[in-house]
């Protein structure tokens, strides 16, 4: 398969509308990169099915593919409510408490106990979205009592958001850790950790996954942006989670938000995807609004390296538009001639390594020569990322004897991933790049190439080689491994 017209990568989210084999192909073909499951919906035996089907399209296209897993997390809710319903005026008083008793208008259960401990006088509870917001006024052991500054309908087992508070609970629930050893044993590529606080639950995440799937970390809390640096050098890859972001901020704080984790993202050379409501219209017309269009294209001329479909694929009535229309915005954005600089205004420092140094210097060498790709060898992916965080302005072949490896690259920037038999010297390696070069359509004959390897072969970490060819059309005739 030739490699996109666009760098920014596409992570569509599996759902209803999307379930069918023929379906999740038309995503693919339209654009798609990588598919999230959303463990929140559904069970592991449904996902199954899912699974294979996208791995079904590895034979039919030749080219690795990325799944995603995202676990549910420990979401608060309230309690039941005595006909399932309750409303609250603003300026009352509503009691949180420990009682299984079906709620009313005056109290309702938090089954929550560790809650009780955190929470303090002036602290919001937000329910629903944001939609009911509480005021603390007191607290007890079994009781927490509060003002309503925001009243409505509240209704059966709906969130609890404590933007204000750390709350004393892990990150993955027993269910997660079931859901964690399944998506484990099926050979996902990527995890995604949700409602982080700490580094520590990342470490904590990271310890059980070892080196079996990527971890992503979900900042969609202020606790988590606090300390964010923490928690990138810990994960893998994060995403800017605007739903629950966005009830926990202020609306006017997302943007900034979103703007810090990219950068520092993209400084540490981390993955970074932005998600949630970016083409929510689609769910129901064919067409976004030009607001939405604006907020892809802005995560897009911020660097990020995916940018993610929840509904608008999962149970949308136009998937397949939602994502060819992401398709076409990206590739516009990156068409325009201000791009670049846009792109490269986050400033992403090299780190004093040599693999860092020579990452910079070959960028720079495709600028300079008018290079049509990029090509490195890789066994754990490590200098593909370092290379995507240079942003460069062509294709970067990835090539690698992992399937694992080559898997994980569809949420990596501007990588086209080519899973291929191992090498053992720098000539061999160097023709096979210039074979898969042609194969792929990365760059055409007579153009030149600026290749990455490390010398001795089979050793993470030991980049430290960087080779100019150019390419002649003689060499796609010969033996590709």
């Amino acid at each position: 398969m030739t490699p996109r017209a666009r760098k920014v990568r596409i992570l569509a989210t599996l759902g209803p509308a999307s379930s069918s084999p023929e379906m999740i192909r038309k995503l693919y073909e339209a654009g798609a990169d990588a598919f999230r499951l959303n463990m929140s919906h559904g069970d592991q035996q449904g996902k199954i099915a899912l699974i294979e089907a996208i791995r079904a399209l590895e034979q039919e296209y030749h080219r690795p593919t990325t799944i995603l897993v995202d676990l549910q997390g420990p979401k608060l809710r309230v309690g039941d409510f005595a006909g399932g319903e309750a409303f609250l005026d603003e300026g009352q008083e509503f009691v949180l408490d420990r009682d299984s008793a079906a709620g009313d208008r005056t109290r309702v259960e938090l089954p929550h106990p560790e809650l009780f401990e955190a929470i303090d006088v002036g602290d919001q509870l937000l329910i629903n979205d944001g939609k009911i917001r509480l005021r603390v006024e007191e607290v007890a052991a079994d009781r927490i009592e509060t003002r309503v500054e925001v009243g409505g309908r509240i209704s059966n087992s709906k969130g609890v958001n404590v933007p204000d508070v750390v709350v004393p609970i892990p990150a993955m629930t027993d269910k997660d850790r079931s859901d964690l050893d399944f998506a484990l044993s099926q050979g996902v590529d990527w995890i995604a950790l949700s409602f982080v606080q700490r580094p520590e639950d990342v470490a904590e995440a990271k310890a059980l996954i070892g080196n079996r799937a990527g971890l992503l970390a979900k900042i969609e809390k202020p606790a988590a942006i606090e300390r964010l640096d923490a928690i990138l050098k810990i994960a893998d890859a994060v995403m800017v989670a605007r739903g629950d972001l966005g009830v926990e901020l202020p609306p006017e704080g997302v943007p900034p938000a979103q703007n810090r984790i990219v950068a520092e993202a993209r400084r540490l050379g981390k993955p970074v995807v932005v998600a949630t409501q970016m083409l929510e219209s689609m769910i129901t017309s064919p067409s976004p609004t030009r607001a939405e269009v604006s907020d892809v294209a802005t995560a897009i001329y911020e660097g990020a390296d995916a940018v993610m479909l929840s509904a608008e694929s999962a149970a949308g009535d136009y998937p397949i538009e939602a994502v060819a229309m992401m398709d076409r915005i990206g590739r516009s954005v990156e068409a325009d001639p201000v791009y670049s600089a846009r792109v490269h205004f986050t400033e992403t420092p090299a780190e004093p390594t040599t693999a860092d140094a020579l990452s910079e210097s070959a960028a720079q060498i495709v600028e300079i020569i008018g290079a049509k790709a990029m090509a490195c060898y890789t066994s754990s992916g490590s200098t593909a990322r370092r290379i995507a965080r240079e942003r460069p302005p062509v294709p970067i072949m990835v090539m690698t004897a992992s399937l694992e490896v080559a898997r994980r690259q569809g949420l990596l920037w501007g990588v086209h991933a080519v899973h291929t038999r191992d090498v053992s010297n720098f000539e061999e390696m160097v023709g096979k790049a210039k074979r898969m070069a042609l194969r792929h359509r990365i760059a055409g004959a007579g153009e030149r190439m600026v290749v990455m390897a490390g010398v001795p072969f089979g050793q993470s970490g030991s980049t430290n080689v960087i080779h100019v060819v150019k390419l002649e059309g003689d060499e796609l005739q010969q033996r590709v491994g």
